[in-house]
């Protein structure tokens, strides 16, 4: 995607998302629609994928697709050939943009690890990994199937495979000192190649982990110690070349990631696989598409009428799409850009906010604003959820 001129939106993109819903074993911190099976048929799977992108397919303009997201789940549970084949009808159906973004999610297993080369020659062109931890000790407290020796050597093959790699860490861990977090950093930016996500450990709804906190077998840091990690984290990828673009996201300047960066920026993408959510304009008018969600019964629904989309919902109010857009848009270091809302939503952001209440997040550092854009400084991205609430008329 060419780079827009720094006083001018950038260009949100067109996505699609392609999620895989199945992993070996659910991990306690997860609340993804991933789901444990002992055989799959990715025959029958990736006939049932390209049916649904079908169906989409038809209802979009000729626009050019500028990335493709394999999800999960854990996609690299696919064959090379299942994604191979999934990436050709995917172009037999929407036209390519040149230099298309393609990205894999990975586990850093060495089962998973074979199959690394045959998707690079598949056409996937960007690997993440979801390593999580740098430490044998968390890795088996986040559930996680392989050790830090796996992970190590995952990285170093997909360094030498693909353009582009990233690599997940989970950090405020229960014990979790700065100084550990440090050093993990550290060796992560050691081995990184130009984009990490770095995610603070959150307890959801019904999960493994949320029935442990509730016995109090243990407990996270408190707010004060998470903001201190957070911002030892700004302070030290900002140092090595690979500052925030987004609250958990960081990159070498030309390396962040397309796919992401057209949720955030308010683009339109297709969405297609269990619970898959998607974005289109219909008619002029911005509609949310979401598919049903366990992987049987969507099977089953996509094979009997052609598309298993169980939701689709016009947006025709523009304040829940304002209140939308700024939810994603003040995420990004960049903010929110006038032009940009103005143009995807029909009326001028200040239409949207409280300009007293942004006056007084202004004065604390906490929002900035200037004649093209709306943003959340780095301390203002930390209570992000807080601001919303305020500005929001």
């Amino acid at each position: 995607m060419p780079a827009s001129p720094k006083n001018r939106a950038p260009e949100p993109g067109f996505g699609l998302y392609i999620h895989w819903p199945f992993c070996r074993k659910k991990c306690p911190y997860c609340d993804f629609n991933s789901h444990v099976r002992d055989t799959v048929d990715q025959a029958r799977w990736t006939k049932a994928l390209l049916t649904e992108l079908d169906y989409f397919a038809s209802r979009t303009d000729q626009r050019q697709l500028t990335s493709i997201f394999f999800g999960g789940g854990t996609p690299s549970l696919m064959s090379p050939e299942t994604v191979g084949r999934l990436i050709e009808g995917a172009r037999e159906r929407v036209d390519f943009a040149q230099g298309i973004e393609i990205t894999l999610e990975a586990n850093p297993t060495s089962a998973e690890a074979t199959s690394f080369a045959g998707y690079a020659d598949a056409g996937v062109t960007r690997l993440s990994l979801g390593v999580q931890s740098l430490r044998d000790e968390a890795l088996k407290f986040l559930g996680r199937e392989h050790s830090v020796r796996e992970a190590l050597a995952a990285i170093e093959l997909a360094r030498g495979l693909f353009p582009n790699i990233s690599f997940d860490l989970i950090y405020a861990l229960p014990g979790q000192s700065a100084h550990d977090w440090r050093q993990d950093l550290e060796q992560a930016l050691a081995l990184a190649g130009d984009h990490l996500s770095l995610y603070q450990l959150t307890i959801e709804p019904n999960t493994g982990f949320a029935g442990a906190v509730r016995r109090g077998e243990f407990f996270l840091p408190d707010e004060e110690n998470a903001e201190e990690l957070f911002e030892l984290t700004q302070e030290i990828c900002t140092s090595a070349g690979l500052p925030a673009y987004e609250i958990s996201n960081h990159a070498r300047p030309g390396f962040e990631c397309r796919h992401n960066l057209t949720y955030w920026r308010y683009g339109e993408y297709i969405g297609v696989g269990p619970g898959a959510h998607g974005r289109l304009v219909q008619n002029g008018l911005r509609t949310a598409f979401q598919q049903k969600k366990r992987p049987e019964s969507w099977l089953v629904e996509l094979e009997q009428r052609g598309h298993a989309t169980e939701m689709e919902t016009p947006l025709p109010d523009r304040l829940e799409r304002g209140e939308e857009l700024l939810l994603m848009g003040l995420r990004l270091e960049e903010g929110v850009w006038f032009d940009n809302f103005t143009r995807l939503i029909g009326a001028p952001m200040d239409e949207f906010i409280h300009t007293v209440r942004l006056r007084r997040l202004m004065e604390a550092g906490l929002m900035e604003r200037d004649d093209r854009r709306l943003r959340a400084t780095q301390k203002g991205r930390f209570v992000l959820n807080s601001l919303l609430a305020e500005i929001l008329l």
